[in-house]
């Protein structure tokens, strides 16, 4: 039987803890577990901490937590992933599958062709939206860190401060793979939006170091070339062996 894992953002240790919230109600009134269930929290240390249930009700769920153990180790790739953004679920889709893929950063990106525009309290509500979807993503995928989301920037601003072994931009009008490469300890990854990468941004790319490349000789859409270029990735270098 499948063990629940819940995410919460504060210490942990041995003992007994009143959980409060979204986490309390979704325990007790999503998944209905009553007391004497097994669940797995982490808080993004990287350790996990398995314990059961001593108490459900309407507002709070006890549990008690045993000795913390190891968690799932990360990938030895470290990933930062510079998405430009698109609209609604396409977005919250790239980065649910990201962080299952073993992403380490993920960057929104603003583009020339971009569909989404954000700043302010909207950029900062979205960010938040996000980050969340990371935390749900590592709840059903099994990571003990949360991937960081970082607030949505401009392109050029990404390339500037950006550090990485291997930088790739990913379009279709070039012909070189990556088969030749070695192996990097870190990895950054450029992908463009809707209607892709102007021949500018492009070229401002490559200027920051970064190398074109592409997967394939078919044209991928926005949200899934993301996925195809992290499992390759994770396949050649990472931990997909």
């Amino acid at each position: 039987m499948r063990v629940s894992r819940f995410y919460l953002d504060e210490p942990l240790t041995e003992g007994e803890y009143s959980l409060a919230g979204d986490v309390a109600h979704y325990i007790g009134r999503v998944l209905r577990l009553a007391p004497g269930a097994l669940v797995q929290i982490f808080n993004g240390s990287g350790q996990e901490w398995s314990g059961s249930i001593l108490e459900v009700s309407k507002r709070e769920v006890v549990v008690r937590l045993e000795p913390p153990m190891p968690g799932l180790p990360e990938p030895s790739l470290r990933i930062h992933l510079g998405q430009a953004m698109s609209r609604g679920e396409r977005m919250d889709w790239v980065i649910q599958k990201a962080v299952e893929l073993g992403v380490a950063e993920i960057t929104p990106l603003s583009t020339e062709r971009c569909e989404v525009k954000l700043q302010g309290e909207r950029a900062e509500k979205r960010q938040n939206h996000w980050q969340q979807i990371a935390v749900s993503a590592c709840e059903q995928c099994g990571r003990s860190v949360v991937p960081h989301i970082h607030p949505p920037t401009a392109m050029d601003d990404w390339l500037a401060d950006v550090d990485a072994d291997l930088r790739l931009v990913l379009h279709h009008r070039t012909d070189e793979n990556l088969l030749n490469i070695q192996r990097p300890e870190t990895l950054a990854l450029l992908i463009g939006p809707e209607g892709g990468l102007s021949a500018g941004e492009i070229a401002r790319a490559e200027k920051a170091g970064f190398q074109a490349t592409r997967f394939g000789p078919r044209v991928l859409r926005t949200e899934t070339a993301p996925v195809v270029a992290l499992s390759i990735a994770q396949h050649l270098w990472g931990d997909f062996r």
